[in-house]
């Protein structure tokens, strides 16, 4: 493991392997570097690929010296900030992979740093809405920074939860796990996500802002929902491809996705 001090003094995360051309892998949210998809997805890049697994801040081995995570625009700063400290670990220039809400991070960074920092991205499944939907997103956003103000890190988790789709029995038998309390620490960077994702519209002017190619992918086997994110930022940037990964979900494996990213970085 190694560590990068962000502008704030945040101590970031991070592992790095492999050769080749440069990928920072960007988790959703709840996610880290032991918890979460990047692991299998790092080991089937890492052959090809120089891959940096980072723990988001306040997240696994990563501190956040950042005061209030619901500050929206202050929030998706400093992540950008702690992107632009990796990349030049790095060697000053990577591609970004976003997994889920991961992915509006990363494409927040890309219209920031510019071409020169990051050459392209890809995103998996970004979890903008469809206009129908829209009112319950800005209903979860203003109950859960209600939850992070009084620190009711139980509402907050509760309240991710319910939004992704875990049943009521679910979140109950979670309450009870050994894991529950490790949960419990991840939650006050649930307003980084909620901030990353805007009002959870596919974001046109963003997308615009950003010059380089963009990869959307999205799951065979995924709701219409969450293919409609990837679908829209590959229609909405200046440069974008859309394609499906085939026979998955939201849970992809590293080794039906490497086939996308190997292709689409080399080409």
């Amino acid at each position: 493991m190694s560590t990068v001090t962000s502008s704030d003094g945040s101590s970031i995360a991070y592992d790095i392997d492999g050769s080749g051309p440069t990928v920072v892998l960007v988790d959703g949210a709840l996610c880290y570097r032991d918890s979460g998809p990047m692991r299998s997805i790092a080991a089937a890049l890492h052959d090809r690929m120089t891959v940096v697994l980072y723990d988001r801040r306040g997240r696994g081995e990563s501190t956040d010296a950042f005061a209030d995570p619901s500050a929206r625009a202050d929030a998706v700063a400093r992540e950008i900030d702690d992107l632009t400290a990796l990349i030049d670990a790095a060697g000053g220039s990577a591609t970004l992979f976003g997994m889920s809400s991961g992915g509006a991070l990363a494409l927040a960074a890309a219209a920031a740093l510019g071409p020169g920092t990051v050459p392209r991205v890809v995103v998996y499944e970004p979890p903008y809405l469809p206009d129908p939907m829209l009112p319950s997103a800005e209903a979860y956003t203003r109950q859960l920074l209600a939850a992070l103000a009084t620190d009711d890190r139980s509402t907050a988790v509760e309240l991710f939860l319910r939004r992704v789709g875990v049943p009521e029995a679910g979140i109950e038998g979670m309450r009870h796990s050994p894991t529950w309390e490790a949960t419990l620490a991840l939650a006050p960077t649930l307003g980084y996500d909620d901030a990353a994702m805007g009002d959870s519209r596919i974001p046109d002017e963003l997308l615009q802002a950003v010059t380089v190619p963009v990869l959307g992918l999205a799951g065979e086997l995924t709701p219409d929902f969450l293919r409609l994110g990837a679908e829209g930022v590959a229609s909405g940037a200046q440069n974008g491809t859309f394609e499906i990964v085939s026979g998955q979900t939201h849970d992809v494996s590293g080794e039906a996705l490497a086939p996308h990213l190997l292709r689409f970085v080399a080409a």
